[in-house]
C-alpha cells in the first residue's frame, strides 16, 4: 500500500505545480543551459588562447636555439681554419728550417 501511496502523491504535486511554476522552471533551465554553453565556449577560448601561447614560446625557443647552433658552429669553423693555417704555417716553417739546416 505505502508503494502506491507515494507515486500517488507525487502525481498530485506535479498536478498541483502551477502554469506559472512550470514556467518559471523552464526559464530557469534555460538561463541555466545558456550559462553552461557561455562557460564552455569561454573554457574552449581560454585553451585556444594558452595553446596558442605555448607554441609561439617553443617556436621562439626553437628559432633562439637555431641561432645559436648556427653561431657556435661559424665560430668552431673559424677556430678549426685558425687551428689548420697555423698548422700549415708551422709545417711549412719546419719544412724551411729543414731545408736550411740540410743545405748548411
Amino acid at each position: 500500500m505505502k508503494k502506491l501511496i507515494i507515486p500517488a502523491l507525487a502525481a498530485v504535486a506535479l498536478a498541483a505545480c502551477s502554469q506559472n511554476a512550470q514556467n518559471e522552471t523552464s526559464e530557469a533551465a534555460g538561463a541555466v543551459a545558456a550559462d553552461v554553453d557561455a562557460t564552455t565556449s569561454n573554457a574552449a577560448a581560454d585553451v585556444d588562447a594558452a595553446t596558442d601561447r605555448a607554441l609561439d614560446r617553443a617556436e621562439t625557443s626553437l628559432d633562439n636555439a637555431g641561432a645559436a647552433i648556427d653561431r657556435n658552429a661559424d665560430r668552431a669553423g673559424a677556430a678549426i681554419g685558425n687551428a689548420t693555417d697555423d698548422a700549415a704555417d708551422a709545417t711549412g716553417q719546419a719544412l724551411e728550417n729543414t731545408g736550411k739546416a740540410i743545405k748548411d
